[in-house]
Parts: structure tokens; sequence; C-alpha cells
């Protein structure tokens, strides 16, 4: 979801809503508000298992609101993958709701 793009069905707005229903995923998403953070490092910062924080990244990045990068470091021959935030604004007015496809 980019910034100023409309929710337009109801299957879109259950991925959202999905996404966001859960402490742990706001928590993620605050943190990645603030800054990108290597997979490892924000597994580290939030004490679960990197198994677990991929499971919530993945409802987040279909929901839109995140998304990652692949990068090759000069200094480690492993790739790593970095998440950030996604610029988003959500309104969920009456307008919103009626003007949805279901």
């Amino acid at each position: 979801m980019e910034v100023g793009t409309m929710v337009k069905s109801a299957e879109e707005l259950v991925t959202i809503a999905d996404a966001l229903a859960n402490p742990v995923r706001i928590k993620i998403l605050k943190l990645l508000c603030e800054k990108e953070w290597y997979v490892y490092e924000l597994a580290k910062v939030l004490g679960i298992s990197r198994q677990l924080l991929y499971l919530h990244l993945r409802k987040l990045e279909k929901a839109g609101l995140v998304e990652s990068e692949l990068r090759l470091e000069p200094d480690d021959p492993r790739a790593k993958k970095y998440y950030r935030a996604k610029k988003f604004m959500i309104v969920i007015d009456n307008e919103t709701i009626k003007n949805l496809e279901v």
C-alpha cells in the first residue's frame, strides 16, 4: 500500500487489518518505521526466532506495509535480507467502507 492509495476491496482491507491485528507485528512495524533492519538483528531485539519473524514479515509484506531488499556486503560473502517500512497512511471511514468492492 503506497501513500495516497485507497483500499479498494474488502479482501485488501482484511489483509491489512489481519497484518495489524497482532501486537508482535505492530512492534515489528514500529521498529521498521524507525530504521531498516537485517533479519537476524531484528529477531534478536524482539527475542523471537528468525523463522517466526519471517512469518510476521511475510504478513506485513503481503499487506504492503513493509518491503525487503537482498544485499551483498563487501566483508560477508552471504546475502543479507533487510526490511524497512514503506510509506503508508491508513484511513478507514464510512466512505472507504461504502466504496469497497465486495
